[in-house]
């Protein structure tokens, strides 16, 4: 059985290109950009509650970088480095080699170093912690909505949930939106472009983990604020719109999470430079809602009715 430190060698040691020194010694070292600030953030895996056991390993390393990069995209930073710690039951080096291997593609793609890890026998899950950068005071944080901002969403959020639905309970989808919704679910892609554009534009931003409504309502609480959104304007795609059951897809869209796209607020003389962007990054960006000074989150259906919206995001311990 291979040990501890064989397997981190083998596994997780890699060509790194911002780093002063990577995995071998006790700590990396790293050198932060000048005239920027460090952001860092840490997420958890746990098997059975993010994601299924039986995962192929190659999505479930991609699936652990991005979630984690997604953050650093949430702020408009760049990210930069990473690392992971891992607890299985079991040494099985085929199945360490492969979620290597899909958290090192995923590092690739965003230009992230992995710089380090650890490993321990246990309960599968993994943990990592992933450091990024903005120039200094530009970073997006969630509290700065104000009344009169509108709420906008990019991509089309659902599909992560539709795809978890399908592989679950089999509901029935069309061979090329399986796809989609599987991919969507299993390799996110993070939105580290779009989010780096909206520095200067966005007043409050989230990435979409926990479900658009969940996420949404985070920003207004930290921004002592509320918004109205329109049932009409939500970004029903295609794939959505193809299971042919309105309540399922309401749910998936605002409930749903694992989306990692980026729901945002901006004033209003924003939008101009919104459809640029949008443009530029080929990334729909869809204006949903407004930002009230009375607190809530509330949704107004298409005949004028207005209901409140629960905070529908996952909560691990409710």
């Amino acid at each position: 059985m291979p040990s501890e430190f064989s397997l981190i060698a083998r596994h997780f040691t890699r060509p790194t290109r911002h780093t002063v020194l990577g995995v071998g010694d006790d700590c990396a070292i790293v050198a932060p950009s000048a005239g920027h600030e460090l952001l860092v953030s840490s997420d958890m895996l746990v098997a059975g509650t993010h994601f299924l056991p039986d995962t192929d390993p190659l999505r479930l390393g991609w699936k652990t970088a991005a979630v984690n990069i997604s953050d650093i995209a949430a702020m408009g930073g760049t990210p930069r480095w990473i690392t992971l710690a891992l607890s299985l039951p079991a040494a099985d080096e085929a199945w360490i080699a492969a979620l290597a291997q899909g958290f090192s593609e995923c590092c690739t793609a965003f230009d992230v170093d992995w710089i380090g890890g650890d490993t321990t026998r246990g309960p599968l899950n993994l943990c990592a912690t992933v450091f990024g950068e903005a120039p200094s005071g530009q970073a997006i944080r969630r509290g700065g909505a104000r009344p009169g901002d509108e709420v906008w969403v990019s991509g089309w959020p659902g599909l992560a949930a539709l795809g978890l639905r399908h592989l679950l309970d089999g509901i029935p989808l069309a061979e090329d939106w399986r796809a989609i919704c599987v991919d969507a679910l299993e390799r996110p892609q993070p939105r580290v472009a779009l989010g780096q554009s909206l520095r200067g534009i966005a007043s409050a931003m989230l990435d979409v983990s926990d479900g658009l409504a969940g996420d949404l309502g985070h920003i207004l609480n930290a921004s002592a604020c509320g918004a109205v959104l329109d049932e009409a304007a939500l970004p029903l795609g295609p794939a959505l719109a193809a299971c042919n059951d309105a309540a399922r897809a309401r749910h998936c869209l605002l409930a749903g999470g694992d989306d990692y796209e980026l729901v945002f607020t901006a004033p209003p003389s924003q939008r101009t430079a919104l459809q640029a962007i949008a443009a530029a990054h080929g990334v729909p960006l869809t204006r949903i809602g407004a930002c009230t000074a009375q607190t809530g989150l509330y949704l107004r259906a298409p005949d004028g009715r207005v209901e409140a919206l629960a905070a529908q995001g996952f909560d691990h311990f409710a």
